[in-house]
């Protein structure tokens, strides 16, 4: 297995990948706007003030326009929250033991030329196999079920529960074709954000845990396999779900 600290760079490459290719788009023709928007912020402050606001106000703009691009809710900076999710998840993960525990980060699913998504974290380990979601849900809501639905605070959250569980089932089936044989996988959410119940939240299927307590949780199961079945399903993992950023830049 890689060492700890190379599992961990891997988190969230992907997605980074992405926010960094989408950030690029247009750079210079925002930053030339930007520009021009805090030179003309400057010369009306310049017109009502003495000179030395007119330079304050322009630079405060122009910052002010650099933070409000970067974190405003849009494809590009849901990106990069993203990638931030699964790299806090994977050092979180990176805690297991590894002697017991096999850790893949940011796979893609062997069986699509094109994948449009990715599975962020796979844990391989004797309490079983894990499919695990990073997801970033609404800052301090509570999440909880309630009669069949997911909700963050009074906010339901919608198709996360439905996509972990396909992601598990997928890997499951990747896994039995490999190995010959029946092999279950567990789909599991870690919550950025939102608060989660200590023992965590079970939609249908799927657990949610908030990324503090996923190795105990892990951890906390009965052992169901030996080390050396877990060596080899892990091996098994390593072929059928390739590296989701060797995928990107063969295309």
């Amino acid at each position: 297995m890689r060492s700890s600290g190379v599992a961990v760079s891997s988190a969230g490459a992907s997605a980074l990948y992405r926010y960094r290719a989408l950030a690029a788009e247009h750079r210079w023709e925002r930053r030339a706007v930007r520009a021009v928007l805090a030179c003309g912020a400057g010369v009306v402050a310049v017109g009502v003030t003495v000179w030395w606001a007119g330079i304050l106000v322009a630079v405060l703009f122009f910052v002010a326009h650099a933070v409000y691009v970067r974190y405003r809710p849009a494809p590009v900076s849901n990106w990069r929250r993203g990638a931030l999710a699964e790299r806090r998840t994977g050092r979180r993960l990176s805690r297991l033991d590894p002697a017991g525990f096999h850790v893949l980060h940011d796979r893609a699913f062997s069986d699509d030329p094109a994948p449009a998504t990715n599975l962020d974290h796979l844990v391989v380990g004797l309490s079983g196999i894990y499919a695990i979601a990073s997801r970033r849900l609404r800052w301090g809501a509570q999440l909880h079920a309630e009669q069949n639905r997911l909700l963050a605070g009074a906010r339901p959250v919608t198709g996360v529960s439905a996509a972990a569980a396909r992601a598990a089932e997928t890997v499951a089936e990747l896994l039995s074709e490999e190995l010959d044989q029946d092999v279950q996988v567990t789909p599991m959410v870690v919550v950025h954000g939102a608060r989660v119940a200590r023992d965590g939240v079970r939609h249908g299927r799927v657990l949610f845990h908030a990324a503090r307590s996923i190795p105990r949780a892990i951890v906390g199961e009965p052992v169901i396999y030996t080390s050396a079945q877990v060596a080899a399903l892990a091996a098994a993992a390593e072929r059928r779900l390739p590296s989701m950023m060797e995928t990107l830049l063969s295309e």
